[in-house]
């Protein structure tokens, strides 16, 4: 079975040119039940570089799902099998604000728009620097 993947390496995903904001905003619940957004906010802010893209884009499906760890391995193996958004398709990068930088094993750390981190990164020769994707067209 082919395996697809969306990760990067020393790459930093900037914010959206159509982004609605340049401070970053920590995305709030929608009637009081966590968003796909805000799953992937937590694992990410509370495990800087410990996960990979794949890593924080199965967990969300997997909660979403309500699927249980004995049944993660063949279901990441068939979520995979497909190609699925990467990152610069995150509600992070493209509606809340926050860059997400890729370290040399393709793990992850976000960083708000308005940080120097965030310039940092914008402005390192030595990472690869990609844009979000634009929300309309």
């Amino acid at each position: 079975m082919k395996h697809h993947t969306t990760n990067y390496i020393n790459t930093f995903i900037q914010i959206a040119d159509d982004c609605p904001t340049i401070v970053a905003e920590v995305p709030p619940l929608k009637n009081d039940v966590k968003t796909a957004a805000n799953i992937q906010f937590e694992l990410i802010s509370n495990n800087p570089y410990k996960f990979t893209s794949d890593d924080v884009l199965f967990q969300v499906f997997a909660k979403k799902n309500d699927l249980i760890e004995n049944e993660y391995e063949s279901a990441r193996e068939k979520y995979f099998s497909k190609g699925q958004p990467c990152l610069r398709a995150s509600p992070l990068t493209k509606r809340y604000g926050w860059g997400v930088h890729f370290d040399e094993k393709s793990r992850i750390a976000i960083y708000a728009a308005n940080s120097a981190e965030y310039q940092n990164f914008s402005n390192n020769q030595n990472v690869k620097v990609i844009k979000a994707m634009k929300s309309s067209k």
